[in-house]
């Protein structure tokens, strides 16, 4: 059994930023198959033994089982050291984890479900008042990366694979074309994806059920 097990499913961007930090910091881990479609987070016994959260992704360590991407990359970077903030960004780091949490990716990730994995389509006045928290969110971080390789400065710390968990999956899924909308953040993940040990979410992650994702044009 790998020392780290991450329950998870491939098209779960929270669970990426986890997965992707255990693969670049050479860590020995296993990803594991949630049925988020079908339901298995939403169950009694699964929240008892997993995350009474019903929530993934779900890191588990030594018996032990965490949860929360941004808690669970910050006890990351403090236990074993790698891609940890200097002790003069820690204000900075948790300032920008924070952001992440709650607009970069959150908004994005909210954009991407209505887009393309709800039953039906969307309503439209929906997608379009996402898609104004997501320009929102990517113009603060297509600023900041204009003069600067990575978040906190010259190097990886965890907070670019917090940001980096959904700027991976295709454009046919998010409704963003990266590349051609904000240039400063496509050069940044194209930076992230120098790194050793990177691989996109689907490869890294080929486990579990996700919700499917229906045609969109």
């Amino acid at each position: 059994m790998a020392d780290y097990r991450l329950h998870c499913v491939g098209a779960s961007g929270n669970s990426y930023k986890i997965a992707l930090y255990l693969n670049c910091a050479g860590l020995d881990w296993e990803p594991v198959g949630v049925d988020f479609a079908g339901g298995q987070t939403r169950d009694a016994k699964w929240r008892a033994d997993n995350n009474s959260m019903g929530e993934i992704p779900v890191l588990e360590v030594k018996g032990k089982r965490m949860s929360q991407s941004g808690a669970i990359l910050l006890w990351l970077a403090e236990t074993i050291g790698k891609f940890a903030p200097t002790s003069g960004h820690r204000f900075e780091a948790m300032r920008w984890l924070f952001f992440d949490n709650h607009k970069f990716s959150n908004n994005y990730a909210m954009h991407r479900v209505q887009n393309c994995m709800t039953p039906q389509a969307s309503d439209p006045a929906v997608l379009a008042f996402l898609r104004s928290r997501v320009e929102s969110a990517f113009s603060i971080a297509e600023k900041h990366f204009r003069d600067r390789p990575f978040v906190l400065g010259d190097s990886p710390t965890i907070v670019d694979f917090s940001m980096a968990g959904y700027v991976y999956y295709p454009a046919a899924e998010t409704g963003f074309d990266i590349a051609a909308e904000y240039p400063a953040i496509d050069a940044w993940r194209g930076r992230v994806a120098a790194l050793p040990g990177w691989k996109p979410p689907y490869e890294l992650m080929p486990v579990g059920i996700s919700l499917p994702v229906r045609g969109v044009s």
